[in-house]
């Protein structure tokens, strides 16, 4: 793979204690992974780390081909790794075009993001803490996009949305890797609408992979899925 994002061996936590470990994962560009699981199985912190926040406790992790510096935020960012935090992490004092004019890569990517989501380009001139839910969601992701990521990691997209906004979001990220060629990790706890826009899917449990394949593959296996949010899953071999 020469392009996207592969990890070997990693294993992620704080201080030194893993809450995830032993994790190997690969998308290539055009592709969505979706990582799944209950709530403390590591997600976040395996999204954290992939985007240089924390740095892995062991394994390694390289972005089109090129090996990155562990615990290296800036060095990530450069290599093309976006993180679309849980939180959204913008600023809210700023209207919501003042937003993306700071991140953004190029003037006329501005533009683009708003045509991608139309509704944030009717309220381009709000303070973004003015904003509803969905559109700070929106804003967060349009953000990301301009600074052209290679990799795009999107953590808990749906957090405090409606079903109905999160399903008008979902395919919006099909569109990013289809059309922009991004390599997408995402997290989320809809776990059937994750499974329809990914490609493939691994689901995470008490830090270990109790199961991994194409996202028909994981959908069909109705009761492995079932068994790991309920905690009674094995390990993946």
């Amino acid at each position: 793979m020469t392009a996207g994002l592969r990890a070997h061996g990693l294993s992620v936590g704080y201080e030194g204690s893993a809450v995830a470990r032993g994790i190997d994962l690969e998308v290539a560009s055009r592709e969505v992974l979706a990582v799944l699981g209950p709530n403390g199985a590591g997600k976040s912190t395996l999204l954290l780390t992939l985007a240089g926040l924390l740095p892995p406790i062991d394994g390694s992790i390289e972005v089109s081909g090129q090996q990155l510096k562990p615990g290296s935020a800036r060095r990530a960012n450069r290599a093309g790794v976006v993180l679309v935090p849980d939180s959204r992490a913008l600023f809210t004092q700023l209207t919501a075009k003042e937003n993306l004019r700071l991140a953004a890569k190029r003037p006329e990517l501005v533009d683009e993001a708003m045509e991608l989501f139309p509704a944030l380009g009717q309220r381009a001139a709000l303070k973004a803490g003015s904003l509803s839910g969905g559109q700070t969601q929106m804003l967060a992701m349009a953000r990301a996009l301009v600074q052209e990521p290679l990799v795009l990691l999107i953590d808990e997209m749906s957090m405090g949305l409606a079903p109905l906004v999160v399903e008008s979001l979902m395919p919006v990220i099909r569109r990013l890797a289809d059309e922009r060629g991004a390599a997408v990790i995402l997290v989320e706890q809809h776990v059937h609408l994750a499974l329809e826009v990914a490609d493939h899917a691994l689901v995470l449990v008490h830090g270990d992979v109790v199961l991994r394949g194409s996202s028909d593959e994981v959908r069909s296996d109705a009761m492995a899925l079932e068994a790991a949010y309920l905690g009674d899953a094995p390990s993946d071999p």
